[in-house]
């Protein structure tokens, strides 16, 4: 990536920081996480980010949007209920 590049992707972070909302991996998340893993072919980290998402919609996916280009997020999230973009 070049330094115009860099400084163009901080830009766009720094806009996007103000508008998002940040989940802190507290104990109902941690447990979601466990069933996730139980259930779907997830990683970690995935599983968390996905327990994360399911945390801000109160666990009614449906009609919410959640951006990935992994495979097996994408489609544990599907099954979830979540509209998986880009489609």
């Amino acid at each position: 990536m070049t330094s115009v590049g860099e400084h163009q992707s901080r830009e766009i972070l720094a806009t996007l920081s103000r508008v998002w909302a940040e989940i802190q991996p507290l104990e109902a998340v941690r447990l979601s996480a466990e069933r996730l893993l139980a259930v779907h072919a997830l990683r970690a980290a995935d599983a968390l980010q996905l327990a994360a998402a399911l945390a801000w919609c109160d666990s009614r996916p449906a009609g919410r949007g959640l951006v990935s280009f992994d495979g097996h997020l994408r489609a544990a999230a599907e099954t979830e209920g979540f509209a998986v973009l880009p489609s």
